[in-house]
């Protein structure tokens, strides 16, 4: 009788290029988000600077209008009243007019054909101010009557028209910039937040892709191993060769998962960092218009006020919380991809201490809910890595408490005994919840996770334990029911040496 011969069903180089593959496509995808945020970014910018020059232009029309206007105010209410207090808004802004002019000039400055305008506009400020300065002096000098009928020829109504005109179409103008500004920006932003999404979405596809070709990888390779270790006990020789190659392809696996991992977090940091950059540019924005409130009835403003206070923020946390979720993910993957690259080392150890000791770590947790640990040991010495089998039981214990019944205390039983074949037998049993018939091997699956979820976790914990108890040349399985609680079977060789030796290491 003879082992058949192993064959993967995913090869290797099918597995480095759909790694590579995926990897290129969250490249591609994240350099286009990249470099699209940096355009949009561009034109946002643009399109507020525009915004900016056209409040500064509206601004100084309006207080060169205004200036006039009031000018011509404090002239009239001297002429009518004769009382010289009525002169102090004309004597203010004699000065503030040339102030407000080179303001509208510099605003305009980078306008084309605008000089010719202004030139004329300059000349008619230029004659109201001496029509109003002389029918002053009139009034001083020859009475009131006279200036009164200077006033009544209208010699600087059409002066004041024109200036009027102008500066009515300049803040026209402005108005229609500010307008088509807002929208361009709204636009823009609409476009960036559609990129950022479909990115991400595109980003978090990649790594999902990643992880399923791993896990179907390590599955497939779990399940090839079982196959051999059940095909044939006799053949020694042929077992111990194809459990030396499942070893090899199973520190390529860890070798490729941590690789893929660690390049994949790099897009990932990147598209937090700049999730973090749009958070701050979109906070800015939302200042910017709670400082400056849209005008009732302009339905463009308060568009782009809604999208800078309520739609930016919530696309911004949807993505910080799909990032967050990779993230764990990742970690995950190089948490059991490390344990797999560590090195064995096998010592003796007192395994009734070792199991003291690690019930003593969850004491406390178990006095809370009122619960207790009883450990019935009858195997001496056991000479295995001290690490393993501490994480081994480790979490084992905090799965128990994790699903405690909230119905009764929790009560654990620990046993450990020798088995044929120069093994032990551990049980750990415990009255917690239980799980369901069609979840025994579900559960250690990775990411995969039993019953209700009321307690954080990435479902990596029994599958990290069943990997560290075939890493030790044995295995943990369970026997459970729903609602009466479980038992995990954990069988280890007594001697981790000489199974080391065996399979070549």
């Amino acid at each position: 009788m003879c082992l058949p011969r192993f064959q993967m069903p995913i090869s290797n180089k099918t597995f480095i290029r759909s790694t590579a593959l995926l990897m290129l496509t969250g490249l591609i995808a994240l350099i286009g988000i990249v470099g699209t945020n940096i355009w949009l970014v561009e034109r946002s910018q643009g399109y507020f600077q525009e915004v900016i020059d056209a409040r500064s232009i509206r601004r100084a029309s309006v207080d060169l209008l205004g200036s006039l206007q009031d000018m011509e105010t404090g002239q009239r209410g001297y002429l009518l009243t004769q009382d010289r207090k009525y002169l102090e808004p004309y004597e203010q802004h004699i000065e503030a007019i040339d102030r407000n002019l080179a303001d509208l000039n510099a605003s305009l400055s980078q306008i084309e054909n605008a000089q010719e305008s202004l030139q004329r506009l300059s000349t008619n400020i230029a004659y109201k101010r001496a029509e109003l300065a002389d029918t002053l002096t009139l009034a001083d000098s020859q009475g009131f009557p006279d200036a009164i009928e200077r006033v009544r020829s209208d010699s600087g109504k059409q002066a004041m028209d024109d200036i009027r005109a102008f500066l009515t179409a300049v803040m026209t103008g402005a108005d229609d910039r500010i307008s088509a500004g807002a929208e361009n920006q709204e636009n823009t932003i609409n476009f960036l937040r559609l990129i950022t999404v479909v990115g991400g979405a595109v980003i978090l596809l990649v790594v999902s892709g990643s992880i399923w070709t791993m896990i179907s990888y390590m599955r497939e390779l779990a399940l090839a191993r079982k196959e051999i270790e059940e095909a044939n006990l006799g053949l020694e020789a042929r077992v111990a060769d194809r459990t030396k190659e499942l070893g090899k392809a199973n520190e390529e696996i860890q070798r490729f998962a941590y690789i893929v991992t660690h390049d994949l977090r790099a897009p990932l940091v990147n598209v937090m960092g700049f999730t973090s950059e749009m958070e701050t540019g979109v906070a800015a924005v939302r200042t910017y218009m709670e400082l400056h409130p849209p005008a009732p009835g302009d339905t463009v403003a308060e568009e782009a006020y809604l999208a800078a206070s309520e739609d930016l923020p919530e696309a911004v946390t949807f993505i910080r919380a799909a990032t967050r979720k990779m993230d764990s993910l990742i970690n995950a993957i190089l948490k059991i991809s490390r344990e797999g690259r560590r090195t064995l080392r096998p010592e003796s150890i007192d395994l009734k201490r070792l199991v003291e000791n690690s019930a003593a770590a969850v004491h406390h947790q178990l006095v809370e809910g009122q619960g207790e640990i009883n450990i019935d040991v009858k195997v001496n010495e056991l000479f295995t890595d001290r690490l393993s089998v501490e994480q081994v039981l480790g979490n084992i214990l905090d799965n128990a408490i994790k699903y405690q019944s909230p119905n009764r205390p929790l009560h654990v039983r620990i046993t450990a005994r020798n088995a044929p074949g120069n093994r032990v037998i551990i049980d750990v049993a415990d009255n917690g919840r239980g799980i369901a018939d069609t979840d025994h091997e579900r559960v250690f699956e990775l990411f995969r996770r039993s019953g209700t979820q009321n307690n954080p976790g990435e479902g990596i914990g029994l599958a990290h334990v069943r990997t560290m108890a075939r890493s030790l040349g044995g295995d943990v399985k369970l026997s459970s029911k729903l609602g009466a609680g479980t038992t995990f079977t954990v069988d280890l060789p007594r001697d981790l040496r000489a199974y080391l030796k065996g399979n070549g290491a």
